[in-house]
């Protein structure tokens, strides 16, 4: 099993990056192959609208987004952890998640989605209902753990100081864990649950 685990902030090593090293040791005493990739520094425009993914599959801006597809695709679970700024995702990150969702058309059911929030203080809980967001209209399921996943320290490697938010890390690494192989038993059992074709509606007619 592999999980792939994104880094939404600008900061290679800060606090971020040390709450998805704390889920990294779980998933490798778990045998899970992992891979961070960072985001937060890269020059990711935000989608434009543009529909031409519906017909290649990919983005038009060919970039880190599409170099990404592949991985998540093959992944069986997926991190996303960012800091906040005002009391929302970096928004680097969110371009990058809008276009990777949004452009690629393999199919997410059952793929296991957690979000991870880094703040001095506030803003965490806003910033994890955005990420959930992602994975809720994908059709993954959203890993938890023992709170709202977050971890506090301002300057980089404060979090080390966050005894609690280390912890929170460690469980949601668990749970996701085992969510993972549960997921993986079902498909052999029973097969992943077959979808209605898609009725799309809006509100002008």
């Amino acid at each position: 099993m592999k999980v792939l685990m994104l880094n939404g902030s600008p900061h290679a090593e800060g606090n971020t990056y040390m709450a998805l090293q704390e889920m990294e040791k779980v998933f490798v005493k778990e045998g899970i192959e992992t891979e961070i990739l960072h985001i937060g520094n890269k020059d990711i425009r935000g989608c434009i609208g543009c529909g031409s993914c519906a017909g290649t599959g990919k983005c038009v801006f060919d970039d880190l987004v599409n170099e990404t597809a592949g991985k998540f695709e093959a992944c069986d679970g997926l991190v996303v952890g960012s800091p906040v700024y005002y009391a929302s995702a970096n928004a680097t990150l969110v371009a990058f998640l809008t276009r990777l969702f949004y452009s690629t058309h393999f199919d997410k059911t059952m793929k296991v989605g957690a979000a991870v929030a880094a703040a001095r203080r506030g803003g965490l809980t806003a910033t994890y209902d955005e990420l959930n967001k992602f994975f809720g209209i994908a059709g993954m399921p959203i890993a938890s753990g023992q709170y709202w996943n977050g971890i506090h320290g301002a300057a980089p490697g404060e979090a080390a100081q966050d005894a609690e938010g280390l912890q929170m890390m460690r469980t949601l690494a668990e749970n996701m864990t085992f969510l993972m192989k549960s997921i993986a038993l079902g498909k052999e059992k029973y097969g992943v649950p077959q979808r209605e074709p898609f009725t799309r509606t809006n509100f002008i007619r």
